[in-house]
């Protein structure tokens, strides 16, 4: 069974990303000016964008262990 996802799949998924680290970053992230909170929050939300972005663009599923 093939489980590779489209291309507009993966631009939307991609674009629905972007849109929530945004809004995120806002709330809770860099976008909070200049505090201690911001730039911590800021970094994490940052690495975990990252790490969503490589699992949507290289199709790594994360939670899976196996050999």
């Amino acid at each position: 069974m093939n489980r590779q996802q489209g291309c507009l799949t993966g631009l939307f998924k991609l674009l629905m990303l972007d849109v929530v680290f945004d809004w995120l970053q806002d709330r809770f992230g860099f976008g909070r000016g200049v505090s201690c909170t911001g730039c911590g929050c800021g970094f994490i939300l940052l690495i975990i964008f990252v790490a969503l972005s490589c699992q949507v663009i290289f199709g790594t599923n994360w939670l899976q262990f196996g050999f």
